[in-house]
């Protein structure tokens, strides 16, 4: 028997069947932290997809960043219409990477009023892995602001409450630096590399 973060699923409980390969689904939302990495390893990964909320559509632009990803959805639709995906397994895996307070919290609510929480709703919904970065993790982060301004960020405590209870949603990996996030994609594509052979 197959462990369960390597389940696959080759049809959907309609009966419809689903993609051959799935993809990874790499959501960004609206913040600069650790933003250049995530893009370098997001780039550095085959079969990817990236989901950008309003906020980070404003932020890659202001912080002058690229990406080399090919197919891009942007949250441009009241109903967050890509999530539809999904449904019919185009997606092994989520990452949302970087993940501000402000998403860490809809995500622990179950609130899903945007592109990116709509994406992590759905896979938890349809049994889909999600690892997230998330910004507030210690009481005192340095962060790039733009311009290439290193700056102290000092989390409340309710973004760093709000970080751990997210650690017990169920399909849920958070990882709170870049070694952790590598590591964690990786063992995630290495537990699908097994059960596609």
């Amino acid at each position: 028997m197959k462990p369960s973060c390597c389940v696959i699923r080759s049809e959907h409980s309609s009966g419809v069947k689903t993609v051959e390969k799935p993809r990874l689904a790499w959501a960004i939302t609206g913040s600069g932290h650790y933003l250049r990495e995530c893009l370098e390893i997001a780039d550095g990964l085959e079969d990817v997809d990236l989901f950008l909320s309003r906020a980070a559509a404003e932020i890659l632009q202001q912080y002058g960043y690229k990406h080399k990803v090919a197919k891009v959805f942007q949250d441009k639709t009241a109903s967050s219409v890509p999530v539809e995906m999904f449904y019919y397994g185009y997606y092994h895996t989520v990452v949302v990477a970087p993940a501000t307070s402000n998403t860490v919290a809809k995500m622990v609510y179950g609130i899903s009023d945007t592109l990116v929480t709509n994406v992590y709703a759905q896979a938890g919904k349809c049994g889909v892995p999600s690892i997230v970065f998330a910004c507030d993790t210690a009481p005192e982060v340095e962060s790039e602001a733009p311009r290439d301004n290193m700056v102290m960020v000092y989390p409340r405590r309710i973004d760093l409450e709000n970080m751990e209870r997210l650690k017990s949603d169920e399909g849920t990996t958070v990882v709170s630096d870049m070694q952790q996030l590598q590591a964690a994609i990786q063992a995630r594509l290495a537990c699908l590399k097994t059960s596609y052979s």
